[in-house]
């Protein structure tokens, strides 16, 4: 019968407390979705004839897509397989939605494809996106055996430096037949957006920002707030001597509240009977010739007409 002691009982108790202590991943913490355009690269469709073709595929740049039949992933997507190392183009995208200073999570899945044998070793490759603390990501394939082999659920996460950064994924000429290339599938996202308004927000309410800097009445407002800056906040004369007097305002706002008296003034007044006389001829034009059963009381009986 199997045996244990108490200390060994102990020790594994406390090693998956220590387990359960370790900090999370970078990037852990993202969960609101960030939009992959064709993440699961379903467009374009590799024809019914062919286990592979170069297309543009839709939302991406890169070399071309593997048919479902070939790619043989567990969900029955197609997939995308990474460029040729000598290739000046290789596999990447836009996360459009993704803002400067958000973090960010990608993942997807990867397989060494078919075309690897048993004889060749790990295909690697690498994820990248801009940002000087942005390292890239280098991943390693399942073992080659010939058939697809996918891994499920690899993960990079860095924290965009620009709006809409590209992800690239890169297959390097280290590796042994460059020319039989992974394959990815499956690319999702999530990310935790930055706080505060989204870079620019400022400027774009500014308008002396941009082209309209060099404007003369930009240029005027902007040598007046230098002029204003070296005033004491006590000195109410050397403010009026940049800013003025106000009296340009201040003649408007008198020039307005004169009009408001001046409309106020007018006599709006009219006796009830008054009012009703203009209206009784025609009232009386519009119902003269009705029979009295189309009228409930017709206007000739009304007490003012």
């Amino acid at each position: 019968m199997l045996r244990t002691s108490p200390a060994r009982v102990l020790a594994i108790t406390l090693s998956s407390a220590c387990a359960l202590a370790l900090a999370a991943p970078a990037g852990a913490e993202d969960t609101a979705p960030a939009t992959v355009v064709n993440g699961t690269f379903a467009s374009p469709t590799v024809p019914s004839d062919k286990e592979w073709a170069y297309l543009a595929i839709e939302g991406w740049d890169g070399p071309g897509l593997i048919s479902a039949g070939r790619a043989k992933h567990p969900r029955g997507y197609q997939a995308a397989f990474l460029a040729d190392p000598a290739s000046d183009k290789p596999l990447s995208t836009l996360l459009r939605d993704v803002r400067l200073g958000a973090t960010v999570t990608l993942t997807w899945d990867d397989s060494p494809d078919t075309c690897a044998g048993s004889d060749l070793p790990k295909r690697t490759y690498t994820v990248s996106v801009a940002g000087g603390a942005n390292q890239p990501g280098r991943f390693t394939t399942n073992d080659p055996v010939g058939k697809a082999n996918w891994f499920l659920g690899r993960s990079y996460s860095f924290t965009a430096a620009e709006n809409s950064p590209r992800v690239t994924f890169s297959f390097d000429a280290s590796n042994a037949k460059p020319s039989c290339q992974p394959s990815i599938a499956n690319v999702a996202a999530k990310q935790t957006a930055p706080t505060g308004p989204p870079p620019g927000a400022a400027a774009a309410s500014d308008p002396c920002a941009g082209d309209s800097a060099g404007t003369p009445e930009c240029a005027d407002i902007g040598k007046a707030g230098n002029e204003i800056a070296k005033c004491p906040a006590t000195s109410r004369d050397c403010l009026s001597g940049v800013a003025g007097d106000g009296k340009q305002t201040n003649d408007g706002i008198g020039q307005q509240t004169g009009a408001v008296e001046d409309f106020g003034d007018i006599p709006r007044d009219e006796s009830p009977d008054a009012a009703a006389q203009h209206l009784c001829p025609l009232s009386n034009a519009l119902t003269d010739g009705l029979p009295p059963e189309y009228m409930v009381i017709p206007p000739k009986q009304w007490g003012q007409c």
